[in-house]
């Protein structure tokens, strides 16, 4: 069945407008009477669009270079709003299943309820798949920038064991542990970044209008000037007659090195940096660990066979070196290994890890040992992004206070200078 986007006017005058799935615009417009509503326009919605724009595919990743989070992450503030907004749908949808309502209904009452347009759609043309006789799985398969690779086969998994309410509710908690963990990393990346915005909008105003006035100043006694107000004189003619190539030169850097980090060498380059580095090093280590372990327990406990678990594991951890790991691990279970045999080897898992892998597959309780690894590794990711937005804090103002400190004595020194000479 189509679905149309519509607008009209309510019995009131108001102007209305909303979407809705009817056979065509006649009937669509027979609907709408019947609702009180008056049809002026309707046209049948792009879905295609529609999933683009409820995924928020147009946002740019800010926090990548340090999480490897994936690009709605690593996105703007839109698509954690939409990832949200999927859990909040995820958890209804799972708690009318539960009460035993239809699935066909319960799309339908999701439709009603959401408030976004976009996603209005999509649930429409969901609930128009299912009612043709394709399962859940399949009807969301249709939008993938909405509904990523494992929430199709956890749900694929849940409707094929009969427990799909069950799974919804483990997804909508997954969902909701990454938009937590998605929302820290931001916060504790806000700060650091507008100080920095700010210190460089403070030196760019000193270095052009206070210090070219004070430095023709200098420039008439005909004295020897100390190195570091010769070294803020020549910083402030570079930016003050050369800025356009600077501005060139920061936007070359950014592009090339955008474009050299998707190189597949690149990319391992810089994945392998990242994680040897003091501070970010471990803590981009510890939540690609949690999320690997959170999801895989999670894919596993809904009935997701563990290859397919680990395939889609490997492309949520963000970090070539780490998804490599796992390709290596996925190869060694078919020949007959264990998961921590090869994830040992790797040096790349720290021991307390696979030694806890180890311990739940030789007693069968693999998914709660993975369960128990995200929950300890969540907590001292917790502890860490804590500590370093503690620690970034001062450094920013010792940064920000030592720029200016440097401006105010290059400029005081040859004062200081002449004053001596003249006495």
């Amino acid at each position: 069945m189509p679905v149309f986007s519509y607008k009209g006017f309510a019995a009131s005058g108001k102007p209305v407008s909303g979407v809705k799935d009817a056979d065509n615009v006649r009937n669509l417009r027979a609907i709408l009477k019947r609702d009180g509503i008056f049809l002026t326009t309707a046209k049948e919605a792009n879905l295609r669009a529609a999933a683009a724009e409820a995924a928020g595919d147009t946002g740019i990743g800010i926090l990548r270079i340090f999480t490897g989070l994936s690009p709605g992450g690593l996105t703007a503030g839109r698509q954690n709003a939409d990832k949200r907004q999927v859990a909040i749908l995820t958890r209804q949808l799972g708690v009318l299943l539960k009460a035993g309502v239809p699935l066909s209904e319960a799309l339908g009452a999701l439709v009603e309820q959401s408030e976004r347009p976009a996603l209005k759609r999509i649930l429409a043309d969901v609930k128009t798949q299912v009612n043709e006789g394709s399962s859940l799985a399949d009807a969301l398969a249709r939008h993938p920038g909405s509904f990523e690779d494992l929430f199709i086969n956890m749900v694929r998994a849940g409707e094929a064991s009969g427990n799909l309410d069950t799974v919804l509710f483990r997804l909508a908690e997954f969902l909701d542990a990454q938009n937590r963990l998605r929302g820290k990393i931001i916060s504790a990346m806000f700060y650091p970044v507008a100080m920095a915005c700010i210190g460089i909008v403070i030196m760019g105003i000193l270095m052009l209008t206070v210090v070219p006035k004070v430095t023709s100043m200098f420039a008439d006694t005909g004295q020897v000037l100390p190195w570091n107000t010769r070294l803020m004189i020549f910083v402030s003619d570079m930016i003050g007659g050369y800025w356009y190539l600077i501005i060139a030169w920061v936007f070359g850097s950014v592009i090339g090195f955008r474009y050299w980090k998707k190189t597949p060498r690149g990319r391992m380059t810089f994945d392998r940096m990242i994680l040897r580095l003091w501070v970010i090093g471990p803590l981009a280590r510890m939540i690609a660990i949690s999320r690997f372990a959170k999801t895989l327990s999670t894919m596993l406990a809904s009935g997701v066979p563990l290859l397919r678990a680990l395939d889609i594991v490997k492309n949520i951890l963000g970090n070539v070196t780490l998804t490599k790991v796992i390709e290596e691990a996925k190869e060694s279970i078919k020949e007959g290994e264990s998961i921590a045999a090869p994830l040992r080897r790797s040096g790349e898992f720290p021991p307390i890890v696979t030694h806890m892998i180890a311990v739940g597959e030789r007693t069968g309780q693999l998914e709660p040992m993975l369960e128990n690894v995200a929950e300890s590794y969540d907590v001292e990711t917790d502890m860490k992004i804590a500590r370093l937005t503690t620690l970034l804090e001062p450094v920013m103002i010792l940064i920000m206070g030592g720029s200016v400190a440097f401006v105010v004595f290059s400029i005081l020194l040859p004062i200081l200078q002449m004053n001596e000479f003249v006495s």
